[in-house]
């Protein structure tokens, strides 16, 4: 509850308004479709972050890669402006914040093949068996992920702390039609849970995944 206060305390400010306004992403009820190109006022590879939280990983990742576009999607409201606010603050002009859920932005938004990589770090795992239905990692997910994702650059990264919830992402994104590639998942330590994780020692399992060889004919 503190935490919220402070972000409506924030979000009161005209200035703060200001500045996350300026990188929301405004949409309404319509039917609604995201437009790299035309977001972005210019063609660049685009990252997409699912559940970016507060910022930690992508305003990082944009600052280290201004030739890139970067999206990030966040469910909550609250967190979504409080996320927006911080974006703007960094005055970074490569990244986008849209408050969505990752499903329609993965299954019906986004172009095909318009995106070079995901970033999907520490999904919320639902652990109880009648929660599962609620994880974001279904076939229908994947599905969306392999439709959206550039061929030659496109790479899905992926970290969870649940071994057991790797091993269901990983097999679904490998019958999905991906194929694993080592390399280290970009923000596996870098996200804000991803660094609390490593303080406390705590095991994260991680992946990278491209389009297989046969998928992308």
């Amino acid at each position: 509850m503190a935490r919220l206060r402070k972000a409506a305390k924030i979000w009161r400010n005209p200035e703060a308004q200001s500045l996350a306004n300026r990188v929301m992403v405004p949409h309404g009820d319509a039917l609604f479709a995201v437009e790299p190109t035309r977001l972005f006022f210019r063609p660049a590879p685009l990252e997409v972050e699912f559940g970016a939280g507060k910022g930690d990983f992508i305003i990082e990742r944009a600052a280290s890669a201004p030739e890139r576009n970067f999206l990030a999607i966040e469910l909550a409201n609250s967190v979504a402006r409080m996320l927006a606010v911080r974006v703007g603050r960094s005055e970074l002009p490569n990244v986008r914040v849209l408050l969505a859920d990752a499903r329609p932005v993965a299954n019906l938004f986004l172009p095909d093949r318009s995106v070079a990589a995901y970033h999907i770090y520490f999904p919320d795992p639902w652990p109880k068996e009648r929660q599962i239905k609620h994880r974001l990692f279904t076939p229908r997910f994947v599905r969306g992920i392999e439709r959206t994702l550039d061929i030659a650059l496109g790479r899905v990264f992926v970290a969870t702390d649940v071994e057991d919830y790797a091993r269901d992402i990983f097999a679904m994104l490998t019958a999905g039609g991906l194929e694993r590639v080592d390399e280290p998942a970009a923000g596996a330590r870098r996200s804000n849970f991803g660094r609390k994780y490593a303080e406390a020692g705590k095991a994260v399992f991680s992946g990278v995944f491209r389009l297989s060889p046969m998928r992308s004919k």
